[in-house]
């Protein structure tokens, strides 16, 4: 997997300290930042639904265009660890959320495990839970919110 990293890396240094392969390698594959969220503009709450972005391949949990993503989606936000404080939306078992927190990653990441494959396992990923976006109407997006993602 990334056997060329130091293994327990996040533990050591700082968000602003980690190598481009490093932040990469955070990301647990779980997809749950390519779901559509809605955003209630009165209260400011955000709610996930079960539509995910066109270029999500739903059975790795990967883009399938990641290096031109925000060209293709400008709403598809960049993770960088200048702006990780400000986006409200990341869920509570995202890896840079839970290390931003001071937290340590679950057993089930990649990064502990050694496997790609026990976030999906866990039930964390968005595999199986899914629809594409081409398939759901804007209008009907509200229909599909969900609460398995916090």
């Amino acid at each position: 997997m990334h056997e060329l990293l130091p293994q327990g890396f996040w533990k050591n240094k700082t968000m602003h300290e980690l190598t481009d392969e490093e932040w990469e390698a955070l990301c647990d594959g779980c997809a749950r930042c390519c779901l559509h969220k809605l955003e209630y503009e009165a209260t400011g709450d955000i709610r996930y639904t079960c539509i995910v972005c066109r270029y999500l391949d739903e059975e790795t949990c990967r883009c399938t265009r990641y290096d031109e993503r925000t060209v293709l989606v400008p709403t598809c936000m960049r993770l960088q660890p200048t702006t990780l404080e400000k986006i409200n939306f990341l869920p509570t078992t995202c890896a840079y959320r839970l290390i931003l927190e001071g937290k340590d990653l679950p057993w089930w990441h990649p990064l502990v495990s050694g496997s790609s494959e026990t976030v999906h396992e866990a039930g964390i990923s968005v595999r199986g839970k899914v629809v594409q976006e081409d398939f759901v109407h804007p209008e009907g997006w509200e229909e599909m919110i969900i609460d398995w993602v916090k």
